[in-house]
């Protein structure tokens, strides 16, 4: 069974993506770029604006950092 993201703040996404080894490339306006260190071609851009991220902006990320919902779950 699929369980829902929860709304989280930027910062809490960024903490979890660090947590799986991801790094902060660069930042470009208000948008952190993150990679990853033994697979360089994985990016993740997260939106950092003052509000929740959308549970849709949420699940694009998750997918594009290759995770399940419950893989990503156990990082927060």
């Amino acid at each position: 069974m699929k369980r829902n993201l929860p709304v989280v703040r930027p910062r809490e996404l960024i903490r979890a993506l660090e947590r799986a080894g991801f790094f902060i490339h660069r930042v470009s306006g208000s948008h952190y770029i993150l990679k990853h260190p033994t697979r360089l071609t994985l990016r993740v851009t997260v939106p950092f604006h003052n509000r929740d991220l959308k549970r849709g902006t949420l699940q694009s990320i998750v997918k594009q950092a290759g995770f399940t919902n419950e893989e990503f779950l156990k990082l927060l």
